[in-house]
């Protein structure tokens, strides 16, 4: 019975190292370590004391100075300019105001006004007539963000200005208003409601205009038929403008600026709009225009920006348009042109900016281009037509090696943890499940035991 008892005690103690062999370690908290604390990052120095200026004592003697600059200008155009709420403590010829500008002429006794440019007006300013009178002398008047209600320009005034500009001013223009300016050579006016059945209301009567800029005015109405032919700037965007483009607007030889996007245009570019041998800058985007381009086109020398996006403008791209040395920038995107583009990769990278995209029947010769140009058309297929968009899984596997990459350093970063012993639960669970095996079959080994013994 003793040796049973022993041999016993033996097998409890072995099951016991057993048991206690297999049991994982207590598990160290994993202590991220900590970052050195960057010096960007290290506490700010204190700030020297802000020392006040010493104040000027009252009982200091003071220089013997009149509060007001004596003046050079014209002593009813200062009060003029004092109506409008223009400082004039300094004189306004020699150091104008840092917002209102103001230029003078050399005429003696009294110098006058030559310009005049009005800056962020408070809604509360009224313009005189008497006022207005007083400053006949302008040739250049401005309004710039100058909310006021239209003014009652006298004829003196009118006579002389040579120069006027409005920029959200004004409330609200007409075109008889703007039309009776009859000596201007350059007109702005943008975004400012102007009431007008035409462009033909304003410039009928403005023969000695060189540049003009209307826009977003929600002007309506046709373009003119008659153009002042000494004109070489010309801006009508942002309008309401319809119907076709006349072909009397390829007489004006000198006209260098040609602005007509965002109206509501329609049919073609006239075929001799190559005539316009001085113009560099042209824009017909966004309107309703169709047909195909004229090779004409090509033919204007010193053409540097063309615009004919957001139309409806259908055939195949003139392939002379490769052929314009001064052209930098070329917007065909959006149209119904089709075919083969006829451009090479050598004209196209020699371009500042080169939109093609949005025409679904045009195609690129990939023989010539290669593909890494994001053209926004598909590649042609041996009958020139355009070949199918290549499916957008092409794209995911383009980006497939950073993907690759990116699982690669989880799997090691994840097989690091589990080697360095630091928060790995697989150990723990293993640990317990032997414990509890052990126990059982202890239980289970104490029972045998006991009905042996009996």
């Amino acid at each position: 019975m003793e040796l049973k008892l022993s041999f016993l005690l033996i097998l409890l103690l072995l099951s016991f190292i057993f048991s206690s062999s297999l049991s994982p370690p207590p598990s160290t908290p994993h202590i991220s370590p900590t970052k050195s604390p960057s010096p960007l990052s290290s506490p700010a120095k204190p700030l020297p004391p802000v020392t006040k200026s010493p104040s000027t004592s009252p009982s200091l003697p003071t220089p013997s100075k009149s509060p007001q600059t004596q003046s050079t200008l014209d002593p009813k155009q200062l009060t003029a300019l004092q109506s409008l709420g223009i400082p004039t403590l300094k004189d306004p010829c020699t150091q104008p105001s840092f917002h209102n500008a103001t230029i003078c002429d050399s005429s003696k006794p009294f110098r006058h006004l030559v310009s005049l440019r009005l800056i962020n007006c408070s809604n509360d300013i009224e313009i005189s007539n008497t006022a207005l009178k007083s400053l006949y002398t302008l040739q250049d008047l401005q309004f710039l963000n100058c909310p006021i209600p239209p003014v009652h320009l006298p004829s003196e005034l009118i006579a002389n200005l040579r120069t006027f500009t409005c920029i959200k001013s004004l409330k609200k223009l007409t075109g008889v208003w703007l039309g009776r300016l009859h000596n201007l050579t350059d007109l702005t006016v943008s975004n400012v409601p102007v009431n007008a059945s035409g462009p033909l209301i304003i410039l009928g009567n403005l023969k000695k205009l060189r540049s003009v800029t209307i826009s977003n005015t929600n002007l309506t109405g046709h373009l003119p038929k008659k153009w002042i032919s000494n004109i070489t700037y010309i801006d009508l965007s942002g309008n309401k403008i319809k119907g076709r483009v006349p072909s009397s607007l390829t007489l004006l030889e000198n006209l260098e600026y040609l602005n007509l996007s965002s109206n509501s245009l329609l049919g073609e570019i006239p075929d001799t709009f190559g005539d316009l041998l001085s113009l560099q800058n042209v824009s017909f985007a966004s309107n309703s225009m169709s047909g195909p381009v004229p090779d004409s086109l090509s033919e204007i020398p010193g053409l540097v920006h063309l615009d004919l996006s957001s139309n409806q403008f259908n055939g195949t791209i003139p392939k002379l348009i490769s052929k314009m040395k001064s052209l930098k920038y070329l917007n065909l995107a959006n149209n119904n042109f089709h075919g083969v583009m006829p451009f090479n990769g050598s004209f196209i990278k020699r371009l500042t900016v080169f939109k093609v995209g949005g025409n679904d029947n045009l195609c690129y010769n990939h023989s010539t281009i290669s593909s890494k140009l994001k053209l926004g058309i598909a590649p042609c297929d041996k009958y020139g037509l355009p070949v199918s968009p290549p499916p957008e899984k092409d794209s995911d596997d383009a980006d497939g090696p950073s993907s690759d990459d990116s699982d690669d350093d989880t799997s090691d970063d994840s097989t690091h943890k589990a080697e360095s012993g630091h928060g790995g639960p697989n150990k723990v669970v293993l640990g317990v499940a032997i414990g509890l095996s052990s126990i059982v079959f202890l239980i289970v080994f104490l029972v045998l035991l006991s009905r042996w013994c009996k």
